[in-house]
C-alpha cells in the first residue's frame, strides 16, 4: 500500500499514524510492517531536506526581521573605502561661478554632518549583494511586509515582479541610488507611521486600473 501523498488526517484510517506513535505504549519493534518502515524513511527525508543556497531557495524557517537602524549600523561599521571612491561630495568652481556660489549659493553644510552626507551617498554607490546576509535580510524584510507573508522567500524569482521590480533579479533593478533605495523602502516598511501609507500603495499598484509598476 503506497501512502505518499495521502493526507495526514486520512492515515488514521490506515493505521499508520497509531503504528509509528505506538512505541510509547509498549509498541515492540518486532511488528514493524513493511509500510510502517516506508512511511518512516519518507517522513525522515522530510526532515533531512536542506535548502539550495546556490540556487537562491531557502527553507521554510522564517527569517528575523531587520530594522532601519541595524541596516544602517552594518553600513555604518563595514568597509565601504572602495565605494567611497566613487562619490563627488561638492562641485568644485571656479572664476565668477566661484564666486556666484559665494554669494548667492546655500550655506554650506555643517562639518558635523559631511560624515553622515558621505555616508548616504556612498551607500548609493552600493550594490545589492546577494551572498550578504543583511542583504539578504532588508530584501525578505520588505517582501514579508508587504506581502504578509510569514517566510522567507528565494532571492530571485518572478514574485519580486509583484513588488514593482522589473525582473526576477532584484539586483538588475538597483541603478542611480544603488542599496540606498532599498533603504528608503525598508524605513518606509519598517516605521509605524508610514507602514499603512506603504500597504495602500502596494495594494493600489495591484488595482486592476489604478495598477502601476
Amino acid at each position: 500500500m503506497a501512502f505518499r501523498g495521502i493526507p495526514i488526517s486520512e492515515l488514521t484510517n490506515h493505521g499508520i499514524l497509531q503504528a509509528l506513535t505506538a512505541e510509547t505504549n509498549g509498541w515492540q519493534p518486532g511488528v514493524v510492517s513493511e509500510e510502517v518502515l516506508r512511511a518512516q524513511e519518507e517522513w525522515e527525508v522530510v526532515d533531512t531536506i536542506h535548502p539550495d543556497i546556490e540556487s537562491g531557495v531557502h527553507c521554510q524557517q522564517p527569517g528575523q526581521l531587520i530594522s532601519f537602524n541595524e541596516a544602517l549600523e552594518h553600513f555604518q561599521s563595514v568597509d565601504l573605502s572602495s565605494f567611497k571612491k566613487r562619490i563627488q561630495p561638492t562641485i568644485q568652481r571656479t572664476g565668477l561661478a566661484a564666486l556666484r556660489h559665494c554669494l548667492f549659493g546655500p550655506p554650506k553644510l555643517h562639518q558635523g554632518l559631511r560624515e553622515e552626507r558621505d555616508l548616504v551617498l556612498t551607500i548609493a554607490q552600493c550594490g545589492l549583494d546577494s551572498q550578504n546576509p543583511t542583504h539578504g535580510r532588508v530584501l525578505q524584510t520588505i517582501y514579508k511586509k508587504l506581502t504578509g507573508s510569514k517566510f522567507d522567500c528565494a532571492l530571485h524569482g518572478d514574485h519580486w515582479e509583484d513588488l514593482g521590480f522589473q525582473g526576477a533579479n532584484p539586483a538588475t533593478d538597483l541603478r542611480g541610488a544603488g542599496f540606498l533605495a532599498l533603504l528608503h523602502l525598508l524605513y518606509l516598511v519598517m516605521d509605524s507611521k508610514t507602514f499603512l501609507m506603504a500597504q495602500e500603495i502596494f495594494r493600489l499598484s495591484h488595482h486592476h486600473i489604478q495598477q502601476f509598476p
